[in-house]
């Protein structure tokens, strides 16, 4: 029997594989910092990424691994995998569609990231799929204090992409979980409409029945706004590179809609779907 373990089990895209493979009837196993608040459902076991010893409990009997890398740097994920690859025998990753395989360097530091993490897992010698999404739909969670309180979402502008539904990359995750036929592929995923920032708060305002409009700052303003909110430091400079650094793209790909039979939400379904997250 596959039975899968799943990182990031309780965030945005792994709570819904893990709903997405329980349903199935697969044997799932949530991966969780605190086994008081598993996931629906799912059989948790605390472990924690940053410390590759405490994950033996958790990979025990595990065959696959669907695996969210949660931090800006490799560092320690050369051991991680030594510890995966001495239990099971494959590893679906989530990456970015940002990465460029023709790229000596990539055009910010999270596809950098991306781009170092698949390196290290092609050449763990475990059987590996990876799955590179574009912009994930419920990052506009993080403007909802500024909806609510004022209306407009003040931030960097980021070059618009075809924002995905985390339903949807969930959806890809557990057809690529359970299915055989999917080894050393890598797979784009994308929603089906490129959309920028202020598309994203326009719809969102439509679904919550309030206009709503989003404010360009410059980088410095964001930045300071970003530390002063206790942003790690690190990661403003990360999502400040992106915002800078990040081309435009009007990559749109059909893979949704190929593995699972049903085509890619829209965001304006995604933000009619979680309107009571914005009220």
């Amino acid at each position: 029997m596959n039975r899968i373990l799943v990182t990031g089990a309780t965030g945005n895209v792994g709570r819904q594989v893990v709903a997405q493979l329980v349903s199935t009837g697969t044997p799932v196993r949530a991966l969780v910092r605190d086994a008081q608040r598993p996931p629906e459902r799912a059989e948790a076991v605390e472990g924690d990424l940053a410390r590759p010893g405490t994950l033996e409990r958790a990979l025990a009997e595990i065959e696959t691994v669907f695996l969210i890398w949660p931090f800006l740097t490799i560092e320690g994920a050369p051991a991680v995998l030594d510890v995966i690859a001495a239990h099971a025998r494959r590893v679906v990753y989530l990456s970015s569609s940002g990465v460029n395989d023709e790229a000596e360097r990539q055009t910010d530091p999270i596809n950098q990231l991306h781009a170092d993490m698949e390196r290290l897992i092609e050449q763990s010698g475990l059987r590996w799929t990876t799955l590179r999404s574009n912009t994930i739909a419920s990052n506009a969670r993080g403007w909802a204090e500024q909806i609510r309180s004022v209306g407009v979402v003040r931030g960097p502008d980021i070059a618009a992409t075809a924002v995905i539904d985390p339903r949807d990359i969930a959806a890809v995750a557990a057809r690529v979980l359970i299915d055989e036929g999917h080894e050393r592929a890598t797979y784009v995923l994308t929603g089906p409409q490129v959309v920028s920032r202020a598309q994203q708060v326009h719809a969102i305002g439509e679904a919550i029945g309030r206009p709503l409009r989003f404010e360009e700052v410059p980088l410095e303003a964001a930045r300071k706004q970003l530390l002063a909110d206790g942003r790690p430091p690190a990661l403003v400079e990360a999502l400040l590179a992106s915002a800078e650094t990040r081309p435009h793209s009007g990559l749109i790909t059909s893979t949704v809609e190929e593995i699972t039979g049903a085509p890619a939400r829209t965001f304006r379904e995604w933000a009619t779907d979680h309107a009571g997250d914005f009220r």
